[in-house]
């Protein structure tokens, strides 16, 4: 299996919940209306964890990965993040097994 997938998780400040969702919702539409490869790009809020938000990404390949990291909409949400992100951790991830989407033909 040749797809990559990464684990983000942010730490936000306190109060800054919204202003991050919303630069959230505005990386995703872009995500979906320029990035063919990547499979999933979901975020999701933390039960019982208010300032914590977790993203799963999964990418066709190692080059729908690298091509979404020279969009013009990741650099700016990467850049804005911190404004609202204590600490950000991420994992890079291999799948081997499971169910996941197909990479476009």
């Amino acid at each position: 299996m040749s797809q990559m997938a990464l684990c983000v998780r942010f730490t936000l400040r306190d109060g800054a919940g919204e202003e991050f969702d919303e630069l959230v919702r505005q990386a995703v539409a872009a995500v979906l209306e320029h990035e063919p490869g990547t499979l999933v790009y979901a975020c999701s809020e933390v039960e019982g964890a208010p300032n914590q938000r977790v993203f799963f990404e999964l990418y066709a390949d190692r080059a729908a990965f690298d091509e979404h990291g020279r969009q013009p909409h990741v650099r700016h949400f990467l850049s804005e993040s911190k404004k609202y992100a204590e600490k950000t951790e991420i994992d890079h991830l291999r799948p081997y097994a499971g169910k996941f989407p197909s990479p476009p033909a």
